[in-house]
């Protein structure tokens, strides 16, 4: 039955993003409830809640690691459902944890299951895309994506308010059951029996080696590790920003959603634009664009209390439209020269970038308590970083 299977694009989009979109609700869905969460594991300091959010991404940066090669090996859809498994039950860990240290360690399988369907669908979008056209999938797939970070924060207000925080990770397992059931009834196998290979260390060893032979696919990932790293110290800090220095806890869901959309809407916009400037171009522009705006805002408020929330979210906003033209490329870019290794390129890049970006999330983080001043500095350090490693491969490349 499943090799007749035939979706239409629009439904590919949509299940692809949806693959994506749990670890955005696992994460994103979690941010109302943390001071609470906090309290009711024994938390002292309101910095450690952040660790239920940055931990999460470094089980997101090892899981691709084994669920990758081994998808190059059994196929796409296997490893799928195996990674929500380990999510569901890392989900009641975290659901019956005790203290922090238990909830991190939940927090971390949770991770490392969602890095399965994350990883997979990138390998998938690859299987059957390649070049500019691929970038344009990718975009339409983080646009719907998008939706989740919109819609997850008021989500898990709601489950607060009328439940409790466990109530959270319940309404996580249940969507994470149902796109697998989707997944299963609609998407085909997309390894062919060609790039079928063999499952063992020896290989993955192999294939690693092989893929830091491309200078642009380790550069690009790289660079998607600036972005992240600096994307990632937002979503931990976000809640205190604007619950505790700004007391805008009621407001705190539909500011972080209509910040949400201003990355979609860049996203949408590339969609568009990526076939007819190309990746690299739109790449230079926004990297350019997130540097100018966070330098900016350093230079206005360096050592000064912070703004009024509307100066604050306009320059958020800015922040987030060039992101928007981030995410998708530079990991498509990545992704281009590596299509016969699909899965193992998918797995070993997502896990650099990740891996980088956890640190640089709680080190910045750390710092982040009366202002918002030191996000703004990681921004700018981040994007500085990437358009020299940037500015690097095009000299390469000349």
């Amino acid at each position: 039955m499943q090799n007749n299977i035939r979706t239409s694009q629009f439904e590919f989009v949509a299940l692809m993003a949806s693959l994506m979109s749990v670890v955005a609700l696992a994460i994103d869905a979690l941010l109302p409830a943390l001071d609470i969460i906090g309290v009711s594991i024994g938390t002292t300091d309101v910095v450690d809640n952040q660790l239920l959010i940055t931990m999460i991404f470094l089980g997101l940066g090892f899981g691709p690691l084994l669920f990758g090669p081994l998808s190059d090996s059994i196929g796409r859809k296997p490893v799928v459902y195996m990674g929500f498994a380990l999510f569901i039950g890392a989900s009641f860990i975290c659901v019956n944890a005790p203290s922090l240290e238990v909830m991190v360690l939940g927090r971390i399988l949770q991770g490392m299951g969602l890095s399965a369907p994350r990883t997979i669908s990138i390998a998938i979008i690859r299987d059957q895309f390649s070049g500019d056209y691929m970038a344009r999938i990718m975009s339409f797939v983080t646009v719907v994506f998008i939706l989740i970070p919109v819609i997850a924060p008021a989500l898990g207000k709601f489950v607060l308010d009328y439940y409790n925080w466990h109530g959270i990770f319940y309404i996580q397992v249940l969507i994470s059951l149902l796109v697998s059931l989707w997944f299963w009834r609609r998407q085909p196998e997309t390894l062919s029996i060609t790039n079928k290979k063999e499952f063992s260390l020896q290989g993955f060893i192999s294939e690693f080696k092989e893929l830091f032979k491309f200078k642009k696919t380790i550069g690009y990932t790289v660079i998607s590790g600036f972005v992240t790293g600096s994307f990632m110290v937002y979503l931990s800090s976000s809640q205190q920003i604007f619950e505790t220095q700004y007391q805008l806890k009621d407001e705190f869901p539909l500011i972080f959603a209509g910040l949400a959309i201003a990355i979609g809407a860049a996203v949408f916009s590339n969609g568009v634009l990526v076939i007819k400037y190309g990746m690299e171009k739109l790449i230079t522009t926004a990297l350019i664009s997130f540097f100018a705006v966070s330098a900016i805002y350093v230079g206005l408020f360096f050592n000064e209390p912070n703004p009024d929330i509307r100066i604050l979210i306009l320059f958020f906003g800015l922040q987030f439209f060039s992101i928007g033209f981030l995410f998708g490329n530079v990991r498509a870019m990545a992704m281009e020269p590596v299509g016969h290794i699909a899965g193992t390129a998918a797995a070993v890049t997502g896990c650099i970038s990740t891996i980088m970006a956890v640190p640089v999330s709680i080190f910045i983080g750390r710092f982040i308590d009366t202002t918002a001043l030191p996000l703004f500095i990681g921004f700018s350090v981040c994007s500085a970083l990437a358009l020299i490693l940037l500015f690097y491969l095009k000299k390469e490349k000349a």
